[in-house]
């Protein structure tokens, strides 16, 4: 991988992981409602399942997405039916102190299986894949993708998720804690705009 390429694929990796979507929202109220060790796993369930979505995209399945486009469709439909019911979670979740015993984050397994109905991510890993790797590459050339992707991610997930530990403390009233709640729902929902609006050509 040239010096060229691999310098815009840090800084798309970064303004991509940085910016808000799906995972971060959830992770910042992650970080409201269970602090920064509980969400660990969900941190690195992002980013290392996000990196293994690229890895997989780009040793194959973006062209199985071209040849069967009927997959995506399905993939869409999936990923609007899964975020609403987060949403729905994240907008009803209780205070810490007064949460269901069984109320926990996400598990590194989840968060990492989220990446595959998270159309932010899903197209990240594309748009990465098919812009920064080598031509000549091979699986060389994904495998680079992949991890440069995970190593900018990793920070990035987590200044959200501790963005939520430090905000936590001027929520302490339950109506606050409720209106962040049903906030981080609202923008969960919102993220899903882009992935609604029809394809072009």
């Amino acid at each position: 991988m040239s010096y060229e390429l691999l310098y815009g694929l840090v800084l798309f990796a970064f303004a991509s992981s940085i910016t808000p979507g799906p995972n971060n929202i959830m992770l910042m109220a992650s970080g409201v409602n269970f602090g920064l060790s509980r969400t660990l796993p969900h941190m690195l369930g992002v980013s290392m399942g996000h990196a293994a979505m690229t890895l997989i995209l780009g040793l194959g399945l973006v062209q199985v997405f071209e040849v069967i486009p009927w997959l995506r469709t399905a993939l869409t439909v999936i990923s609007v039916a899964y975020l609403l019911w987060l949403a729905w979670k994240v907008a009803n979740a209780a205070p810490p102190k007064d949460a269901d015993h069984d109320a926990k984050p996400l598990t590194f397994l989840q968060a990492a299986g989220f990446q595959w109905v998270n159309p932010k991510a899903i197209y990240m890993s594309i748009y990465a894949q098919t812009t920064y790797a080598p031509d000549d590459g091979g699986w060389i050339g994904a495998v680079l993708v992949a991890l440069v992707f995970g190593l900018v991610n990793l920070p990035s997930v987590f200044t959200w998720a501790w963005g939520g530990t430090q905000i936590r403390r001027w929520l302490d009233g339950p109506g606050r804690l409720q209106a962040f709640n049903w906030t981080m729902a609202a923008l969960l929902v919102l993220s899903l705009y882009p992935m609604l609006l029809p394809s072009e050509g």
